[in-house]
């Protein structure tokens, strides 16, 4: 049974930084690329950043890319966001995602992924 848990998020000021992770259980975590979605007040989920099993190949979106760094450490089958110089638009529920099997490419997308976790809710204020 696969199972993800976030942890790490808060309440900080806009140009603070914040480092929330996901632990994962279930099976070989360093086959599965990883995923890092957040859900807005009144919005969809979207795409974060993603980064393969290896953590050779890492995808980001064009909103977080140079203040977000995502990263993993296969031994401790965890998943981390560093987040710097957060934003008030930051604020978001934060979920780490898993597919369901290895697929072959780092994917971006809600509907490749299969697990998720109960997110962390990260909040900035201005």
């Amino acid at each position: 049974q696969v199972q993800l848990v976030e942890s790490g998020g808060g309440l900080v000021q806009a140009g603070d930084s914040l480092r929330i992770s996901c632990q994962y259980s279930g099976r070989t975590f360093s086959s599965l690329a990883m995923g890092w979605f957040r859900q807005g007040p009144g919005k969809e989920r979207e795409f974060v950043a993603a980064i393969s099993g290896s953590g050779d190949s890492i995808y980001y979106h064009d909103s977080v890319k140079g203040r977000f760094t995502i990263s993993r450490d296969n031994a401790k089958n965890t998943v981390y966001l560093q987040m710097n110089s957060l934003k008030p638009e930051d604020t978001a529920v934060y979920y780490c995602a898993a597919p369901p099997a290895p697929l072959g490419h780092v994917p971006l997308w809600v509907y490749e992924y299969d697990y998720w976790g109960q997110g962390t809710q990260v909040t900035v204020s201005s």
